[in-house]
């Protein structure tokens, strides 16, 4: 079994409960205006080039993003770290990129997981089928889910995918007595107004069973790789969200009873 990752990150703190390791899959449905990802994006590996100073003179360096992997591989990494789950209360989590769209390279590295007693966290924005939820659910811990936008037609614009089935896959998760954790890109002037923040309470406490909330302020530090992988960055100039920003969002949740963390 093999799949495209294009990055291994250890010691990760932000994807889910105490130490972890954190597995980037390429390829994803979405293209958010926002992402901080874009080498996630196409599935198929891509040259990146950064340029670098030595002794004053610029150089040129060439790098692959996207390597082919087999699930032993990857287990390799992970039990490197195995220590640090037992002691932190950690695991291991899939991101990307949407991991779920390799389903069957996810579901064999859940799986080798779960064997070896690792907690598990699947951080997905939920675009996929039905039957990819049922089948990876067996072997996840938790879901880290994301939803970009509360409303159908401007969710469409800034990600170019469809709302529905993701609010779809969202009801099943619930219904499947996952664990889950709604993760919200708060995004300057596309969906922090106030009427779009009502609307997302309302979506998830129609759903029930969901109490804690991820808000992951806008951040511009991804402008770069858009630079270097010559893609076109929609949002340049935007400025990294303040904590004053963030706040009314985070009031608005916490009044609405939901658990709140800035950031992953």
């Amino acid at each position: 079994m093999k799949g495209i990752v294009f990055d291994i990150k250890r010691f990760a703190v932000h994807d889910g409960p105490g130490i972890r390791t954190t597995i980037f899959f390429k390829g994803c449905p979405l293209k958010c205006w926002w992402c901080h990802n874009p080498e996630s994006q196409d599935i198929k590996s891509e040259t990146e080039i950064k340029r670098v100073m030595l002794d004053d003179i610029p150089h040129e360096k060439r790098e692959e993003i996207g390597k082919l992997m087999t699930v032993d591989e990857v287990m390799k990494t992970i039990e490197k770290d195995a220590v640090f789950y037992n002691e932190s209360g950690g695991g291991v989590t899939l991101s990307g990129g949407e991991p779920l769209m390799q389903s069957d390279f996810a579901i064999g590295i859940l799986r080798a997981c779960k064997e070896k007693g690792y907690h598990t966290a699947v951080d997905t924005c939920g675009y996929v089928s039905a039957k990819v939820i049922e089948k990876v659910a067996e072997f996840v811990d938790l879901f880290l889910y994301d939803i970009k936008h509360p409303d159908e037609s401007e969710h469409l614009n800034y990600t170019n995918a469809e709302l529905a089935p993701i609010l779809k896959n969202l009801k099943l998760m619930v219904n499947l007595k996952k664990q889950v954790i709604i993760r919200i890109p708060v995004i300057p002037g596309i969906n922090n107004q106030a009427e779009n923040l009502q609307k997302f309470i309302e979506i998830i406490k129609s759903n029930g069973g969901v109490r804690e909330v991820h808000l992951l302020p806008y951040h511009a530090m991804a402008s770069s790789k858009y630079t270097r992988l010559k893609k076109e960055n929609k949002l340049n100039g935007l400025k990294n969200m303040s904590k004053e920003e963030i706040l009314p969002a985070q009031q608005l949740f916490e009044s609405n009873g939901f658990k709140v963390k800035i950031g992953g």
